[in-house]
């Protein structure tokens, strides 16, 4: 084991950002699991990935400011498309929005083509690099994650339809580059599908993903192994035993 992987100077922005992410997407997880629309975050993800991908193609010598702008940009156009999709074809709904998935993913693969490092750009898209996390990136994620909670909490009710997607798309765009595809959608759906039972379930979910956020990142120094991958297997695991913890709800028959 490699315990000079321990180092709080890594591990400490790494984890800080896991929970400031966690922060937002375990009550919009939970709503999307509510609504029934469960790979919207891959799509959204994906497309906001694809408008990193097509800035930095072909946008020449960019700004990062750009760059953020072209993915929330991406995202927001995803979250019109997918207001649309609800508003006329619910009955299909999940498969148009697998659908749509797959066709960002297959553009982002011809977009980098002819990239020597285009496999290693489309990994870092979907694992992520959360141990590259500083202190410096920690303050303008608290800020989008404060305004992102003051609008989820504030205008709860308010938010129908365009609002949410738009909000979703908000909140996407400011994680998936800092932890790739996989650790967004686990951050999003275990914990809420974990929490499933539990008499607090929104405190059951952030306390299974803060739980896997840790026992990932040290797991992955001790092993040596690519952080994002154990931590979305650590936030199973928290998961769970979450479940096994609470055990099924036992089914009420009426004669």
């Amino acid at each position: 084991m490699n315990f000079e992987g321990l180092d709080i100077a890594i591990l400490g922005p790494a984890f800080i950002a896991g929970l400031l992410i966690l922060a937002t997407h375990v009550p919009l997880g939970q709503e999307v699991l509510k609504r029934g629309i469960i790979f919207i975050d891959l799509a959204i993800a994906q497309i906001a990935g694809l408008g990193v991908i097509a800035a930095y193609r072909f946008g020449g010598d960019i700004y990062d400011w750009q760059v953020q702008l072209a993915a929330l940009g991406s995202a927001s156009l995803a979250a019109v498309l997918l207001n649309t999709l609800e508003k006329y074809y619910q009955e299909c709904q999940e498969a148009l929005i697998g659908a749509i998935f797959v066709l960002a993913a297959s553009a982002s693969i011809l977009i980098l083509a002819d990239n020597p490092h285009g496999g290693e750009s489309l990994k870092d898209l979907l694992v992520g690099q959360i141990l590259w996390i500083t202190w410096e990136q920690i303050l303008p994620t608290a800020l989008v994650t404060g305004f992102i909670l003051l609008i989820q909490f504030r205008f709860r009710q308010r938010l129908q339809h365009l609002g949410f997607y738009l909000l979703f798309a908000l909140a996407i765009t400011s994680s998936v580059q800092l932890i790739g595809v996989y650790l967004v959608f686990a951050s999003l759906i275990i914990p809420a599908l974990g929490s499933i039972g539990s008499k607090n379930t929104l405190l059951s979910a952030y306390l299974i993903g803060a739980a896997g956020y840790g026992l990932g990142l040290i797991l992955s120094a001790l092993l040596d192994l690519p952080s994002g991958a154990m931590i979305v297997w650590s936030i199973a695991i928290m998961a769970l035993l979450a479940k096994l913890t609470t055990g099924p709800k036992p089914r009420v028959t009426r004669e």
